[in-house]
């Protein structure tokens, strides 16, 4: 752990570092930012949100250094970084979720996330995994090149300009949404409007006609679906959280929090200016350039764009999506024939906490990962009682997660492994043979029962959640303690990693913080 230099110092520093991704050092701190025009504050990376784009090549080492300059707390002054996407192969410690694989960051600390993921390639994107933090901007883009790309020879460029992120950005602190709360604005690479605000410049992304563009949508949103859409242009899908599919032509988009998806966009309209539109679940509005960025033809004048209407005639369904590479899903292709199957059945208590087949995560006051290592291998000795999983190796897991609960559909997103979503929403049909892999899927509407596969070969505690944030927070989530007894002789446990819990232990405000936040934001969900 390294004690704190100036501000000014972190940020050269930062800056300088942040251009190798593979030895980055990313400063979290507070600020007073207007990404749509209103002022509000929040929390930047390395002085921006989202943070900086950090990318690498396949097999190479990550050493980010993430240092905590954190002083408001009514968004809490301790941190996490997850690196989403990421399976953390033999580094679970690395994972970045608060009080499952690590204590959070104190402020005015820092923690080193040393690991490498070395088979995975593909589009992942980083946040912070303690409480509501990752709705107030920490969270940024990350890439892994592939030099053997199956699909290199269809697209001309790929690189950090051709990289689209979405956000819901709120106009108040995120402990204050409320149930019925929309967010304020659609960000889009940073930059949005919001109605009755001023019109602050949209961010463009320039292309040259002709061109082709792999382009990686992210969605780092805290709540909203969008349907995603370019005027007057088709994409070509080739990637669903980091794993190649087959290619799907399609006109539209529907991208859930924590997805990602990789398509080809070809340049081969008339010059001139198209809308981006990330059309929100919660609103269908695209006037004065509302959840809107610009398609900018080299050639067009700088202009925002005309209105074309136009329906969707092909737009993506999971189902229509399939793995290029392995395809088949793991174990024997029949429903129910998994060595392990699951039901996660989700419902609303009272207090409007989610519940998963009766109980509701609260996040214990030991790691998870550290309950391990201290000798608790069996699920009846883990905490939090109810939440915890255990799951023997190397065996096929087989999840049902029924939908049609409140606020869905929900992104469930499983730390540690892709899965193939044999049975996804809108469809009662299972495909054992070539099923879409992928780390976050959506649990539909009433009657859908989405069910997923995978296979145990990655020892650790990894939390399965729902990816709208407010719902982890309400409790939305499990813990899997995959291979228990194996954990910890797979992993390289340091000396500053053991440090994490001691050094936030001794910040009492902090964790009263939290625990304050909370009760807050329960008491705004329900209007008291």
């Amino acid at each position: 752990m390294a004690k704190l230099r100036s501000l000014s110092t972190w940020f050269l520093a930062a800056l300088v570092s942040s251009c190798a991704a593979l030895n980055a050092e990313l400063v979290l701190s507070n600020a007073r930012i207007a990404p749509d025009g209103y002022p509000i504050d929040a929390i930047v990376v390395n002085g921006q949100t989202p943070g900086p784009v950090l990318s690498a090549q396949k097999g190479e080492r990550f050493q980010v250094n993430v240092t905590d300059m954190l002083v408001d707390e009514s968004m809490n002054i301790s941190t996490t970084v997850h690196w989403h996407g990421i399976m953390q192969h033999g580094s679970s410690q690395m994972d970045g979720t608060a009080m499952v694989t690590q204590c959070p960051i104190a402020s005015e600390d820092s923690f080193m996330y040393d690991f490498t993921p070395a088979n995975q390639t593909g589009s992942y994107w980083y946040h912070s995994h303690f409480s509501l933090q990752y709705c107030e901007g920490v969270r940024g883009a990350l890439v892994i090149y592939d030099p053997e790309d199956p699909y290199q020879s269809l697209y001309d460029f790929d690189n950090a300009s051709t990289i689209i992120t979405l956000v819901d950005w709120y106009h108040v602190n995120a402990y204050d949404v409320g149930f019925t709360d929309n967010p304020s604005s659609t960000l889009i690479n940073g930059a949005g409007r919001y109605p009755g605000g001023p019109p602050v410049p949209l961010s463009v992304v320039q292309v040259t006609p002709g061109v082709r563009y792999r382009i990686r949508l992210m969605s780092m949103a805290c709540k909203t679906t969008y349907v995603f859409t370019i005027d007057s242009h088709v994409f070509t899908v080739i990637e669903a959280d980091s794993e190649y599919t087959t290619p799907l032509e399609v006109d539209s988009i529907q991208i859930l929090a924590g997805q990602r998806y990789s398509f080809i966009l070809v340049a081969n309209q008339p010059v001139d200016n198209y809308w981006i539109h990330a059309m929100p679940n919660y609103d269908t509005t695209f006037t004065g350039g509302l959840h809107s960025a610009i398609l900018r033809y080299d050639g067009a004048l700088p202009l925002d764009p005309i209105y074309r209407n136009s329906t969707s005639k092909a737009p993506l369904l999971e189902q229509n999506l399939h793995a290029l590479v392995d395809p088949a899903a793991p174990g024997v292709a029949e429903l129910g024939a998994a060595d392990v199957s699951l039901n996660l059945e989700s419902v609303w208590d009272d207090n409007l906490r989610f519940l998963i087949n009766g109980y509701t995560y609260t996040s214990p006051s030991t790691p998870i990962l550290q309950q391990i290592l201290s000798g608790n291998l069996d699920v009846s000795d883990l905490q939090p009682y109810g939440s915890v999983y255990t799951l023997p190796a190397n065996k096929t897991i087989e999840l049902s997660i029924p939908g049609g609960q409140p606020e869905g559909p929900h992104p469930f997103h499983l730390h540690g492994h892709s899965f193939s979503v044999v049975r996804s929403s809108g469809t009662e049909v299972y495909n054992y043979v070539n099923p879409v892999r992928r780390d976050t899927t959506g649990n539909g509407e009433s009657g859908d029962n989405v069910t997923i596969r995978f296979r145990t070969d990655n020892p650790g505690p990894w939390i399965f959640h729902c990816h709208i944030d407010f719902h982890l927070e309400q409790g939305m989530a499990v813990v899997f303690a995959e291979d228990t007894s194996d954990i910890a002789s797979g992993l390289n446990i340091t000396s500053s990693w053991k440090q994490l819990c001691p050094t936030y232990n001794a910040s009492a405000p902090s964790q009263q913080s939290v625990e304050q936040h909370r009760r807050r934001h329960i008491k705004r969900r329900i209007g008291h």
